[in-house]
């Protein structure tokens, strides 16, 4: 009897776990479909737009990379050239020479003992980015106009055609507190002087200016700033180029690039094909721009 009685316990507590189960099903349902008929609303209230994708497709992991491009300003004494090789083996066997004797040509030298001078071969070192942070802002009453056409006007006058614009209130726009022409792309960047113009420009995406005689799209883009937050340098040996060191004014610097070519150029010196050849005579000082080496 007492078995009975445990027995008819147990069927009554799985009972109600039945139950407690299948109402809560019934509320799950209940809820998916209610969530169903909110996205069908909600994607019934948008409008139909065709869409064509134009860009580039990319890895995942290549998203957040910034491509760095070195050009390097490299300061250069009187007294130096550098020597570009087309091979790497060559300026590496240069360097190991160190110390070279030079024969100059004795047309414009009085004394013999002048025709030779001893120059210093020594590598090229830099430092150079291997990563950077760059902290990004948008600016909140600066946009950036671009898709500009190509006309035959001035800068200042295309700049007050576009502050005309964009500082009248029918056309979105409002009072243009400062206007700049970027040099490098060729855009404008307007600031307004108050807040929430540039915000309700950026939404339009793009819009219709009278320019000149025409009408043209132009492109309104949030105009954002960077701060470099973390900067760290490694450093690095040019492959093919060598710094010459030591050179004596003794020649003009036409002749004295010339001997200096042409030393270099020979493989019983230990040298090669020369690519470039850049010299700063004694007294002077020079800049060199150093580029990626894409060959």
């Amino acid at each position: 009897q007492e078995l009975y009685r445990a027995l008819e316990q147990d069927h009554a507590n799985l009972q109600m776990a039945k139950d407690a189960t299948e109402q809560r099903l019934q509320e799950l349902r209940k809820e998916g479909e209610l969530q169903k008929i909110f996205e069908q609303q909600m994607l019934s209230a948008l409008p139909e737009k065709k869409m064509v994708f134009k860009g580039l497709t990319a890895n995942k992991e290549d998203m957040n990379k910034l491509m760095l491009t070195p050009l390097i300003h490299y300061p250069l004494p009187g007294g130096s050239a550098l020597v570009t090789f087309e091979e790497a083996e060559v300026a590496q066997r240069v360097i190991e020479m160190r110390e070279h004797k030079v024969e100059l040509s004795c047309g414009e030298l009085e004394e013999l003992d002048q025709c030779t001078v001893r120059v210093q071969a020594v590598p090229v070192e830099m430092l150079l980015p291997s990563a950077l942070e760059i902290r990004l802002t948008q600016s909140c009453r600066s946009i950036l106009v671009s898709d500009l056409p190509s006309l035959d006007i001035s800068k200042e006058a295309l700049l007050d055609k576009l502050e005309l614009f964009f500082s009248k209130t029918k056309n979105g726009g409002s009072e243009v507190e400062s206007r700049e022409f970027l040099e490098d792309s060729g855009q404008v960047v307007l600031t307004f002087t108050q807040d929430g113009v540039a915000e309700l420009l950026i939404g339009k995406g793009y819009i219709q200016v009278p320019i000149g005689k025409g009408i043209y799209k132009v492109k309104i883009s949030p105009c954002m700033s960077g701060d470099l937050s973390n900067l760290q340098l490694q450093p690095s040996r040019c492959p093919r180029t060598v710094l010459l060191l030591g050179i004596p004014d003794v020649l003009s610097e036409e002749s004295m690039r010339d001997a200096l070519e042409i030393h270099f150029q020979k493989a019983s010196r230990g040298g090669g094909e020369v690519d470039a050849l850049a010299y700063v005579a004694a007294g002077r000082t020079g800049v060199a721009v150093f580029v990626e080496d894409t060959g």
